[in-house]
């Protein structure tokens, strides 16, 4: 059998490599944090923080509409996350369990949405949005969120769903379960990774996007978080402090969401590599 053992030279190899992949991620976020508690004359020092202060956050939370902001994020992305989840997971069990005229088609179109970048799909989608009186309104942003989000979380599920046993609809079926039911009832739970797996991608999508938002949300009372970054920092003005204050405060939702999906990503996020 041969030593799978690694030698002296390749150990510190590896982690050396293993030091610097981690000293690169965590760096950015680390001098955002470090950013935040400066003053801002200091905003473009090299030096650690010499006089820490809470000014930024301060300023940020009491002199400008961060509040109503994180509001306007709040409600767009709840909504965008159930409706998310519920449309990929019917979608993915459907295709995944049914066979009907146009399936295929279904699929290829769900894999073609993806293809399109975001700087293409603006003009028509802002003239669409604003043929329908949509424009700075909430229900913009989660239909457009939506039909970035669900196509790929859809083929995700679909694969999710080709990996639990056909035999428990069959027992739903037996039992007097109508489709609906079985999918809810008895198929549903056994898809919590996957069903996670949706949620924090399909959140990620509404709550840090800022091209839509921007483009179709004006005055500062309608904007979104990332699109709020924007009146930090632009052609008129430069507070980098106050910008970097929100955005440490913009990620601790993230952060929390993604420890609680964490635990499933893996699960959600290799489904269908394998069938049984």
């Amino acid at each position: 059998m041969r030593d799978q053992r690694r030698g002296p030279l390749a150990s510190v190899g590896l982690h050396t490599t293993l030091v610097i992949a981690s000293a690169v991620a965590v760096f950015p976020p680390l001098w955002l944090v470090v950013t935040s508690f400066k003053p801002k004359t200091e905003a473009f020092s090299t030096d650690v923080v010499k006089d820490p202060t809470l000014r930024n956050y301060q300023h940020v939370l009491g002199d400008t509409e961060f509040l109503t902001w994180f509001g306007n994020s709040l409600f767009i992305v709840v909504i965008t996350t159930l409706l998310g989840v519920f449309v990929a997971a019917t979608t993915g069990y459907a295709v995944s369990r049914f066979r009907f005229p146009g399936m295929r088609p279904l699929m290829w179109l769900l894999l073609i949405t993806q293809m399109f970048p975001v700087a293409i799909l603006i003009v028509p989608l802002y003239n669409i949005m604003s043929t329908l009186g949509w424009l700075n309104q909430p229900i913009s942003l989660i239909v457009t969120y939506l039909t970035v989000a669900v196509p790929f979380c859809a083929w995700m599920m679909k694969g999710f769903f080709d990996t639990i046993p056909v035999e428990i609809d069959e027992s739903g079926r037996v039992d007097g379960l109508n489709p609906f039911g079985t999918f809810w009832r008895l198929v549903v739970p056994l898809a919590k990774p996957g069903l996670a797996v949706t949620a924090f991608y399909t959140f990620i999508t509404a709550w840090a996007e800022v091209a839509y938002a921007s483009a179709f949300m004006t005055g500062e009372e309608n904007l979104t978080l990332a699109a709020g970054l924007q009146t930090f920092v632009n052609q008129y003005t430069s507070d980098w402090g106050s910008m970097t204050a929100a955005a440490v405060m913009i990620a601790i939702p993230a952060a929390l969401v993604f420890s609680w999906a964490q635990r499933h990503l893996v699960a959600g996020l290799t489904a269908g590599a394998t069938k049984s």
